[in-house]
């Protein structure tokens, strides 16, 4: 499996250590072992988890400047936070959850992976942006939500300068034409889409980079699940 690794994520310019890649191979294992616990993912065959989870995960790894701290909402079974820690161990990473199964597993995925300076937490994105507002330099996320209500959940985190990283599919431009308005009342400004294919699955890729220009009214994000059902 690690030899496959190296090969795969080369192809798509990105050198995997020895080390790196049996951090993936144990990331495999526990999370198929966990999987029949807790239904972390519906993906678990190993090709599919190392195309859709490893490698589409680490491919936004060279938008984000080096020892950045970043917040990754709605992670999940930690994508994709943790291929991106485990790609680049400069950066500070918090994974954040409302699952607290999914938290348990983090946790002990990151003993197992010996990975520093990560932590998960467990909250949901509106209160923890109470605590933590305006104080990462990005915030991630490869929700499934439209960009307006995602970008409500990811820009208040975002210190000025700082960007808002979404994994979205290729067909991104309505969506972004619908999400404008909600991108500037949360205080987004120049927004970027950068597009890659991964051949092997036939999956399109689109990062949308949304850099935080201004600060984001104290009122968003709106609690009660009204960025998905009313979203700006």
């Amino acid at each position: 499996m690690q030899e496959k690794l190296i090969k795969i994520f080369e192809k798509y310019g990105i050198k995997l250590s020895k080390l790196q890649a049996e951090q993936f191979e144990v990331y495999y294992n526990f999370l198929v072992q966990e999987n029949e616990k807790f239904n972390l993912t519906a993906i678990t065959a190993l090709d599919d988890v190392i195309f859709k989870h490893f490698l589409d995960s680490s491919l936004g790894a060279k938008y984000l400047k080096n020892n950045a701290c970043i917040v990754d909402v709605g992670t999940g079974a930690g994508f994709p936070g943790v291929p991106l820690k485990i790609l680049r161990p400069d950066l500070k990473v918090t994974l954040l959850d409302s699952l607290l199964k999914r938290i348990n597993f983090l946790n002990e995925l990151i003993k197992r992976l010996g990975l520093q300076n990560i932590k998960a937490v467990h909250s949901r994105a509106e209160d923890f942006a109470i605590k933590q507002r305006e104080e990462f330099d990005y915030a991630t996320s490869r929700a499934v939500a439209q960009v307006n209500t995602l970008s409500e959940y990811l820009l208040p985190f975002v210190k000025l300068g700082g960007q808002a990283v979404m994994y979205k599919s290729q067909k991104i431009e309505e969506e972004l034409a619908t999400g404008k308005t909600a991108i500037k009342i949360l205080g987004g400004g120049k927004t970027q889409i950068e597009k890659l294919k991964i051949e092997e699955i036939d999956a399109e890729r689109a990062f949308v980079l949304i850099k935080k220009e201004s600060h984001t009214p104290n009122k968003y994000p709106r609690g009660k699940n009204l960025p998905k059902t009313k979203p700006l």
